[in-house]
């Protein structure tokens, strides 16, 4: 009886139930995406098919581990995921992630150095935005769905923010041109999305502001985006400056001003769950 009890108190272990989620999730969807991959290479299709393809894989495994793990795991509906003010959560967080991208060329754009070269008449949209889609997708039921929302059960909302946020900004490090100081600016776009998630009670919202963010300041303003190189955008344009200013070959999710803007953002909504009392208290203080 002891045995057992001890077995299932460590199974329930919040750092147990985040690494099964982990390993579950990523597991099922590289097992997809290399059987897709396989498959694919039977076909004859256009290469931006294939990603697209995968992409959708990556996305629907993804949301469907995750429901069926932790349906099963933890006994209960997966609320944050719910289709419950679905269109709201994603019109409001694609307006907000694109308000918040907006902003940051803005300041570089006022200083002089940004400047639209042509528009993209050719553009494919379809592949860009797929990626963006997916890679929110993934991420955040990652590291919100599981790293997070755990964590803020047994730690309270601001213990689990910081180190959610620490761990998403540590994983951006391995990326092109970054550095530790670099890391440590994308952790505070993990404080903002963890806030989301805190504010909506929702993956979606999170998602879409993620979405919007990297597809717009790729897909629209075609600046790099953490470290990669440049993919097709609707402007074509020139970023210059000092690297303070521009993120330099990072991107301006390296810039100054975007760290500001997402922390006066996650400040924002940290507010607005305070007096909705949606903060979590740790478990030593309940």
């Amino acid at each position: 009886m002891e045995t057992g009890s001890l077995a299932k108190r460590s199974l329930n272990f919040p750092l147990t139930r985040i690494i099964i989620g982990i390993i579950v999730v990523c597991g099922i969807v590289g097992i997809g995406q290399i059987i897709t991959g396989t498959l694919l290479k039977l076909t004859s299709l256009d290469k931006d098919i294939d990603k697209l393809i995968i992409g959708a894989v990556t996305a629907i495994l993804s949301i469907l581990s995750y429901i069926l793990l932790f349906r099963k795991y933890e006994n209960r509906d997966i609320t944050e995921l719910s289709a419950k003010k679905l269109g709201r959560n994603l019109i409001v967080g694609v307006l907000l992630g694109v308000f918040l991208q907006a902003l940051t060329i803005g300041v570089i754009y006022l200083k002089g150095g940004f400047s639209i070269l042509s528009v993209n008449q050719d553009l494919y949209l379809l592949l860009p935005l797929g990626v963006a889609f997916t890679t929110a997708i993934f991420e955040e039921i990652v590291f919100r769905g599981i790293i997070f929302r755990i964590f803020q059960e047994k730690l309270g909302s601001y213990i689990a923010l910081v180190i959610s946020a620490l761990i998403f900004g540590a994983m951006h490090f391995s990326n092109p041109h970054s550095s530790v100081l670099l890391a440590l600016g994308v952790a505070v776009s993990g404080l903002l999305l963890g806030a989301a998630y805190m504010y909506s009670e929702n993956l979606w919202f999170p998602i879409a502001i993620h979405f919007a963010w990297n597809y717009t300041q790729s897909g629209i303003f075609g600046a790099i985006l953490s470290g990669n190189k440049v993919g097709e955008s609707l402007l074509i344009t020139k970023i210059k400056g000092a690297a303070w200013l521009t993120g330099g070959k990072f991107g301006p999710e390296g810039s100054v001003q975007a760290i500001l803007i997402w922390l006066a953002a996650t400040i924002v909504l940290l507010i607005i769950c305070n007096k909705q009392f949606k903060i979590y208290k740790p478990f030593w203080k309940l």
